[in-house]
């Protein structure tokens, strides 16, 4: 595995992070630690979660990912560079949520007790909150880094201009800066090519963006002929109208036939592919990757091995037919 700089910081992460959202739902607790296992065996040793996953779930299960994270990593905490998130809906009181200073010292509170340790190394806000004054919000991160219960902070999910008006309020009041944005990124959604990534790339921020394989669709498995597979993402309790309406459509599923012919070529598989073709991009850190079962990895752990695409590679993949998007949504 190969490591890189987490944007303008010292801190040194692996090339891929691992998503646990399906940890809890989608996945058992056995299921899930098999795969922090394989991961870990992998080369992998940063993980990404947030206080209101697993995905597709509801108040009910919400934070029982964290749990079940801070269950594997006893006794070796300090092996891993650990991220969480706030922002979504814990319970249902309005103050539940959201990126107000209660809720924001709350969350941080809840997330370390559920994942064991006193510390995160990165906290993120994992949507925008326009209800909140953006002073506030870096206010309350400030707080959380001052008093070493987070190293880093970092957002997800937030347009070019508010990452851009944060680092700036973060510069004229001393306050926390933001290293991170998780945006959503991969061949069939590629709208922050456009101000998001070039901005991230000219302040140093890393980016370590999800759903690089859009949700699966990219590995060739599915079948537009056919209704989304009962257990995909695509069916995924409160989650699987959202991926539907996000890659389950015709062009989409064009690009996907345009990729298999370009990897059938290439002697590699489409994950490996699509992956590679993510890492390709100079402002990219380490994309995330999720898997509901650990023998998934093996493509993209194959794809940081071996590292970026050939530029003539790479350009045939920029060239595919693509479904550009240009407003992006929580996971």
């Amino acid at each position: 595995m190969h490591y890189t700089s987490f944007g303008k910081t010292g801190l040194q992460v692996s090339k891929l992070c691992l998503g646990t959202m399906t940890f809890g739902l989608q996945c058992d607790e056995a299921q899930s630690h098999a795969i922090l296992d394989t991961a870990a065996d992998g080369g992998i040793d940063f993980l990404d979660a947030a206080d209101v996953y697993p995905l597709g779930g509801g108040h009910n299960t919400a934070g029982r990912t964290e749990e079940i994270v801070g269950g594997w990593l006893r006794g070796k905490r300090h092996q891993f560079i650990l991220a969480t998130k706030c922002v979504g809906a814990m319970g249902p009181k309005l103050w539940d949520q959201g990126m107000s200073r209660k809720h924001i010292l709350d969350a941080i509170d809840a997330s370390l007790r559920r994942l064991g340790t006193d510390y995160v190394d990165l906290y993120q806000l994992h949507s925008y909150d326009p209800q909140t004054p953006i002073d506030e919000a870096l206010e309350a991160l400030d707080t959380v880094v001052r008093h070493g219960k987070a190293r880093y902070a970092g957002v997800s999910n937030w347009p070019a201009y508010k990452v851009a008006r944060a680092i700036g309020r973060s510069e004229l009041r001393n306050l926390v800066q933001v290293k991170s944005v998780q945006p959503r990124y991969n061949l069939l959604f590629r709208s922050f090519e456009r101000d998001l990534l070039p901005l991230c790339a000219e302040e140093g921020v890393a980016v370590i963006p999800y759903n690089p394989l859009a949700g699966g669709l990219l590995t060739g498995k599915h079948d537009n002929k056919a209704p989304p597979p009962e257990g995909s993402r695509f069916q995924l309790g409160t989650a699987g109208s959202r991926y539907q309406e996000r890659y389950w459509h015709g062009r989409q599923f064009e690009t996907i036939e345009a990729l298999r012919e370009v990897a059938n070529e290439a002697a590699m598989s489409m994950a490996t592919l699509a992956m590679r073709w993510v890492l390709s991009n100079p402002a990219i850190t380490a994309p995330i990757i999720g898997a509901s079962r650990p023998e998934q990895l093996a493509d993209t752990l194959a794809a940081a091995e071996h590292g970026p695409l050939p530029g003539e590679l790479k350009s045939k993949l920029d060239d595919l037919p693509l479904a550009w998007r240009l407003v992006d949504e929580d996971r």
